[in-house]
Order: structure tokens, then sequence, then C-alpha cells
């Protein structure tokens, strides 16, 4: 099992109140978000952890300096979206091992790694069906089967929010590896690394499991940031 974490992104909708750092690296009382992820990763047997980098990657590969990890870099991380961090972070797409993706602004309880670790669907994505009204960006799934997906799903259409964070299976992770390239190479580079998914749910089944009753949270607004220390502290993490 290996894992690979997009990093790269400007976080422009917080990074004001953030001091313009990157997303992944606020402090949730003690630690970084980043470093709790590795952590939390090692923790559930994850091997090798490759770090997509690009906005003021030195602070985020300083910080995970004595992590044992590996980076991928996206120089267009101002004019580039996720996908394109994936494809700088292509060599590590093996087709024999199975591959948990996320964006590095999220934070997830424990017990959702371990709940993705174990399940047997290929590929699968994470969400999360008690966030209908508040959700960002909106899945409608019918049976665990992608049907629909985007903002402007209404709220009678969707059925859970996206946590951004997913597994390729072995035996997939070469067939998205391929279309990830195909669409790059048609100029896509504008959009998320889940869009590869989405653009294959036409033709193959990509499936959804629900986290409703796991804790998670994507640091895009300072909302976001606060429910994560609220978590923490009640948990008594900090």
């Amino acid at each position: 099992m290996k894992a690979i974490i997009l990093a790269a992104g400007m976080g422009t909708r917080i990074s004001r109140f953030i001091e313009e750092k990157p997303k992944c690296m606020v402090d949730i009382g003690g630690t970084t978000l980043i470093e709790y992820t590795v952590d939390l990763l090692r923790k559930h047997g994850v091997g090798q952890i490759v770090v997509a980098v690009g906005y003021k990657a030195d602070c985020i590969m300083d910080a995970l300096k004595d992590k044992n990890v590996e980076f991928a870099y996206n120089p267009f991380y101002d004019v580039t979206n996720g996908i394109a961090s994936m494809w700088f972070a292509r060599e590590y797409l093996d087709d024999s091992e199975d591959t948990i993706v996320m964006s590095g602004d999220v934070y997830l309880e424990s017990e959702i790694v371990q709940t993705l670790i174990d399940l047997d669907k290929n590929p699968v994505l994470l969400a999360d069906s008690s966030r209908i009204i508040e959700a960002d960006y909106r899945y409608n799934y019918e049976n665990g089967i992608l049907k629909k997906f985007g903002k402007d799903l209404s709220v009678a259409e969707t059925t859970g929010e996206c946590l951004g964070v997913a597994k390729l299976g072995a035996g997939f992770v070469g067939h998205y590896k391929e279309h990830m390239i195909k669409m790059i190479n048609a100029q896509c580079h504008s959009v998320w690394w889940e869009n590869v998914l989405y653009d294959l749910s036409s033709s193959e089944n990509i499936y959804v499991h629900d986290i409703a009753d796991s804790f998670w949270a994507e640091v895009d607004f300072v909302e976001d940031y606060t429910r994560i220390l609220k978590h923490r502290k009640e948990n008594e993490i900090l």
C-alpha cells in the first residue's frame, strides 16, 4: 500500500487567515496537518508516501524532512490543478499496488483510513452522506456507484459530499494513469485529480463509500479549521 498526497495548491480561499501558508501546514495542535496525515498513514501500514508540492514547497519539505517521504514537484501550481500534480507524480503510479490518493488539506479520523484500506471496491471514492445541505462538491450515488457529481447538483440530487480521498486498487492504477495522461495531453490541466475518475464513470463503475459516522474536514474555510480544532480538543487529541 502506498499513498500520494496532493499539496501543491495555494489555498486562496483561506490563505489570508493562515499567514499565506500552504493549507496542509496549518497547526492542528502540536503538529501540522501534513505531519499528522503522514503519521496517520504510517500508523495504518502505508509504506511509500509521496507528497506532491508546489506552492511554498520548501516549507512542506522542511516539515517532512525526517518523515521518510518522497516528493513530486508541480512548477505550474499557480495555473494548474490537482490533475497536473498527479501527472508530475506519475512515476509513482504502479499498477501492482493499491494506492491511496488524497488532497493534502483533508483531515481524516484514524478509522477512516483503516476503512478505506479494508474496502474491496476498486476504485472507490469516499463521501459523507451527513453533509447534504452544506456540501461543497456534491455526489449522487446509487447502490454505492457514482452517478452524478458537481458543485451545481441540487440538494435533492445530492447523496453525499466528496472528501477528496480515494483508493485506486492494484489493476486499476495503470488504467487511471493512462487516462490521466490522455487528459493532460488534451490540455485538461486545470481540473482535479478526481476528474479522471469522473471522466471514466461514463463507461465503467466508480464506487463510492459513505463514511457519515466518522469525523473529517477539508481546510478550505476558517470554519473548517475551527471544526478540526474543536474535534481534537473534545477528543483530547490536542
